[in-house]
């Protein structure tokens, strides 16, 4: 026990606490800008079980907001290299992965073993899943959101407390949809949040304060603000029994797709194929590679005609997002489309190796 003295001290906290972390097991979904500060304070202060879920490899773009990845680890596994260090940091803890994108059909069985879920992603359709899976299974879980300068956080499903679809009731449709890797995020950010997430657990597992449940935290790093929303449980979403229909694309390709080194070495052959980029006007015209058909994402339903539809259509964006959802729109004309994936920044990536 000393090297949790500093915290067991405290007679807040003291060693009835800290033997509930290490009894406790927690799921972290996500192991990205979020995920990795709640992983290492959590891992660092006792947690006895920890979950990993991640899928995703490491890229030079991540480096400015996932500390716990170097250059040299570019193209590695997340999962593999975090479970690593977090090993290297305690080597108490028990680590459960899970190499795969949550889905339908997988999260209720990895969600079952935990008790308590921490939502690190970085889209709207996990967390929907999440948190339709917590309530079905009565979990509760620490959500937090990161874009630009500024964070949220909150927690859900506690003790009958409102769910994520008491704030937010519907998923936004797919043009609807930031992401941090099209629109940006200041490298603390998700530092700021994924602490303060790790500190929610920490009291969600050992009862003490006061938990941020029917409360959301809004954080304004320009200003230096905390401001807090309060809003109340919507009771037919506390009785959720079985999961939707659909989720989306929750991360996972929904179709084919080819990596950033394949789609490099096509560009460089004579092979015949059409590349649609699917940014802003402005995204293409910094930078775009040559021969490449540019129709924006939100215009793409209305100029089929620039589509060769007898041949393979590759399409492309800024890292990948909206090009999957392009896919998905394109796939329903029956054309034969394969994802880039990484997409732009990927494929600079490589021009400087």
């Amino acid at each position: 026990m000393k090297r949790y003295v500093r915290q067991t001290v405290l007679k807040e906290f003291g060693l009835a606490a800290q033997e509930k972390l290490s009894k406790a097991k927690v799921l972290v979904i996500g192991v990205g800008g979020l995920g990795i500060p709640v992983l290492q304070y959590l891992n660092a202060m006792g947690v006895g079980t920890l979950g990993l879920v991640e899928a995703d490899t490491i890229d030079i773009t991540n480096l400015q907001r996932q500390v716990l990845y170097t250059e040299a680890e570019v193209g590695a596994s997340k999962l593999g290299t975090a479970i690593e260090k977090l090993r290297a940091q305690n080597s108490t803890t028990l680590f459960k992965q899970y190499n795969t994108f949550l889905t339908k059909e997988n999260v209720l069985d990895i969600v079952s073993g935990f008790d308590v879920v921490v939502d690190a992603s970085d889209n709207f359709a996990t967390r929907y899943l999440v948190n339709d899976a917590c309530v079905i299974l009565n979990k509760p879980f620490v959500s937090g959101a990161i874009q630009g300068f500024e964070g949220q956080l909150s927690v859900f499903n506690y003790k009958g407390g409102p769910t994520y679809r008491c704030l937010f009731p519907n998923m936004p449709s797919a043009n609807e949809i930031p992401n941090c890797n099209d629109n940006g995020v200041l490298g603390v950010v998700p530092g700021i949040i994924g602490n303060l997430q790790a500190l929610e657990t920490v009291k969600l597992l050992t009862g003490i304060g006061e938990v941020l449940s029917g409360e959301l935290l809004l954080f304004n790093g320009l200003q230096q603000t905390y401001n807090k929303i309060k809003f109340t449980a919507v009771k037919e979403n506390l009785e959720r029994t079985v999961l939707e229909g659909s989720y989306g694309d929750n991360g996972c390709s929904l179709g084919s797709s080819i990596d950033i080194q394949d789609f490099k070495k096509l560009v460089n052959t004579d092979a015949g194929f059409q590349l649609v980029d699917v940014r802003t006007i402005e995204e293409y015209n910094a930078y775009h590679i040559p021969n490449s058909t540019h129709i924006p994402l939100a215009e793409l339903g209305f100029h089929h005609s620039k589509i060769e539809k007898e041949t393979t259509v590759y399409v492309i964006c800024q890292s990948g997002k909206r090009s999957k959802m392009a896919q998905n729109l394109l796939k329903e004309n029956n054309i034969n489309v394969i994802n880039v994936e990484g997409g732009i920044n990927a494929y600079r990536s490589l021009e400087t190796v």
